[in-house]
């Protein structure tokens, strides 16, 4: 259960895949970057109810196989366990009624695949999807509640035991249940039109089903053949599949022959590369992907909250539980007022961030454990034979949750073994995203700290000792005592020419970036013939062109890149707007329903984070960056926001000028050769 860091891969090539085809324009029309607008529990079933289903669907197929390979029932001898029990055979109607329960499982199976591949409509795969599980696990619950009874078992009980095939029939039965209920509520969305009649799953959450197969069905044709090479049950070989591929090493099993020895390096190997891209999958996908979603629902949630505190006649707003920051509302200029929205915003990005970093965390935590717990309760029922006491079932499902595997003790009962298998399957997953979720907050802090005790001893770093103590100092009061002012988030416009100032220094200096001193002339070259107007439209052009240049090596950096105000203002300006102009600006708080079905008020969703435009060329919007269409909110990062909306500027500025238009409603472009000179 090891992150064999294959996360980054799988990622790259869910992109790639996922960007040359065609649903990626669907998704895009469809809104997926508003889905977190909408109420979270009909993303949740839209996406992660058929995600969900499509997973462990199959992995109950996978236990019903398991139910149907072996007898129900062993005879005990005298003095021998239920493990090395005489199998005893099964009545025909058990047979045939757990063959029909596989079949109309695999069925439902097969249906739910062709219609997330889009083979088959929505209307016909469901009802065959829900049916097909709800009856698989009725006749499961049904000759398990049969085995159950005196009529299944024979006396004496304690010469007589229950196998593994029957505890996997209750983990089946339990599954098959569980997802037909998952995606009856999929449907039920759906007919409610609170998403459309079709499966919204990308494609790396496609990969990540079809990964969850292969991985079955590698461990269950891996352990037929060892179980023909050792001689060992079948399901016993499955036990020992299960801790090998996931790393375990428990040890009460181990292949003796020289074949078995043989296989197991190519088994192994195998094996963990198929575990590492289901684990890598889940990294991209709850983490590296989900995370940006959650990020920016709760960025949302917390704007709104802010926005809600607003007192315009203490002239307050409360950003905190405990602070509480005030607003001036005259004496500013635009740039001013809207730099200090610009900020507050800042403080709503950092403390999402910050809540669902520890949020992620603390709810992984939770459900690990959860998992060891739970886990211990089971272990030492089936175990009490063996004489476990719950603290010694806890102690295996630690060393077993964490990969350990000691093998100083270890399940022998039909039921030990059996559940074992599902709850390492359940492991995997859930340590995965614990262990990434610590990454983020508990390894970054002890980083920091080693970092910290390093500056004071045997790491001083460039500054030295005092500086790295006066740096503490400022944070620990910039901490103890935040500012408590931001002037001007709601106010008028004013005289001040601070922020005016900074904005022009800003923008100067990108545009000085932009050029070699031959790319300059070469600019005031191709316009040196025409008037100013065309000169300056030639320079505008390669500002654009460099721009979009250098925010290309900003898409990919890691922490993702946050501009500054300065930069902002000067982006935007590229774009056609101008931080010092409040005709297209407006003051928040904004107010959106977000509760919107497909066709009802979708165009307030579309707006989101278009901050001006819709589309380029089209009517104007006025927005605030504490707004719903503010560019710091969605799912894009700021690098792809501005790269977005450069690379689309200057294709409708070369159509325009193609067709021999100038900028539409502009005499000048925004950005002049005269800007990079003046003072």
């Amino acid at each position: 259960m090891n992150d064999p860091g294959m996360d980054g891969p799988v990622g790259r090539a869910a992109d790639d895949v996922e960007d040359n085809t065609p649903e990626k324009e669907l998704d895009t029309s469809a809104g997926g970057e508003q889905d977190f607008l909408g109420p979270s529990r009909w993303w949740f079933a839209s996406t992660a109810c058929p995600l969900i289903a499509g997973t462990f669907g199959p992995m109950a197929s996978a236990f019903s196989i398991c139910a149907l390979v072996e007898k129900w029932r062993v005879y005990i001898p005298e003095g021998q366990t239920e493990a090395s029990g005489q199998a005893v055979e099964d009545p025909h109607w058990l047979i045939a009624i757990n063959s029909v329960s596989l079949a109309c499982a695999l069925i439902a199976n097969m249906a739910l695949l062709l219609n997330m591949a889009r083979r088959v409509s929505f209307a016909i795969a469901q009802p065959v999807t829900i049916v097909g599980w709800l009856v698989a696990s009725a006749l499961l619950i049904a000759l398990v509640s049969v085995a159950s009874s005196p009529v299944f078992r024979i006396e004496p009980a304690s010469e007589h035991a229950l196998t593994q095939a029957y505890y996997y029939a209750i983990m089946a039965a339990g599954l098959y249940f569980a997802v037909a209920i998952l995606m009856i509520i999929t449907v039920v969305g759906a007919y409610r039109e609170h998403y459309p009649k079709m499966f919204r799953l990308t494609m790396a959450q496609r990969t990540l089903m079809l990964q969850t197969i292969t991985f079955m069905v590698y461990l269950l044709v891996g352990a037929l053949v060892f179980a023909k090479v050792e001689g060992w049950a079948y399901l016993d070989a499955v036990y020992w599949a299960s801790f090998t591929l996931l790393t375990v090493g428990i040890g009460d099993y181990a292949p003796t022959t020289h074949l078995g020895r043989s296989l197991l390096f190519p088994f192994a190997i195998g094996g963990i590369v198929t575990v590492g891209l289901v684990v890598g999958s889940i990294r991209s996908l709850a983490l590296d992907r989900g995370k940006h979603k959650l990020k920016a629902r709760m960025t949302e949630k917390k704007r709104e909250a802010v926005l809600s505190t607003v007192n315009l006649e203490k002239r307050t707003i409360r950003v905190g539980i405990f602070n509480s920051i005030e607003f001036a509302q005259k004496g500013l200029t635009e740039a001013q007022r809207r730099e200090q929205e610009f900020l507050i915003m800042r403080r709503v990005q950092h403390d999402a961030q910050r809540m669902r970093q520890w949020t992620s965390l603390i709810v992984s935590t939770l459900a690990a454990l959860t998992l060891a717990l739970v886990g211990a309760v089971v272990f030492w029922q089936s175990e009490k034979p063996q004489g476990w006491s719950y603290f010694q079932a806890f102690y295996f499902s630690y060393v077993s949750l964490l990969t350990i595997g000691y093998g100083d003790i270890s399940p022998t009962s039909n039921s030990g073994k059996a559940f074992f298998v599902f709850w390492s399957l359940l492991a995997v997953p859930t340590l995965t995203i614990l262990i990434s979720n610590m990454g983020d907050t508990v390894v970054k802090v002890f980083r920091d700290l080693v970092i910290w005790i390093g500056a004071f001893t045997v790491l001083p770093g460039e500054r030295g000792t005092k500086e790295a103590l006066n740096d503490t100092m400022s944070r620990v009061k910039q901490y103890m005592h935040p500012k408590k002012s931001y002037h001007g988030i709601f106010g008028q416009s004013g005289h001040e020419r601070d922020t005016a100032h900074r904005i022009e220094e800003v923008s100067k200096r990108r545009l000085a970036a932009c050029f070699e001193k031959e790319e300059l002339m070469a600019a005031d070259d191709a316009g040196s013939e025409g008037e100013d107007t065309e000169r300056d439209v030639h320079f505008y052009n390669y500002v654009l062109v460099s721009e979009i240049r250098n925010v290309m090596k900003d898409v990919n950096a890691s922490p993702p890149k946050r501009y500054s105000y300065g930069e902002w203002a000067h982006f935007l300006k590229l774009l056609g707007q101008d931080e010092h102009n409040p005709e297209h600006h407006r003051t928040p708080p904004i107010v959106e329903d977000k509760n919107v079905r497909p066709g009802q008020n979708e165009q307030s969703r579309l707006d989101f984070g278009k901050a001006g435009y819709r589309n380029v060329g089209s009517e104007a919007l006025a927005w605030s960056w504490l707004g719903i269409r503010s560019p710091l909110l969605g799912n894009q990062s700021e690098a792809e926001w501005v790269l977005e909306r450069l690379t689309a500027t200057l294709e409708f500025h070369l159509k325009s000028l193609q067709a021999g238009r100038q900028l539409t409603g502009t005499k000048h472009p925004p950005i002049r050769r005269s800007d990079l000179t003046k003072h």
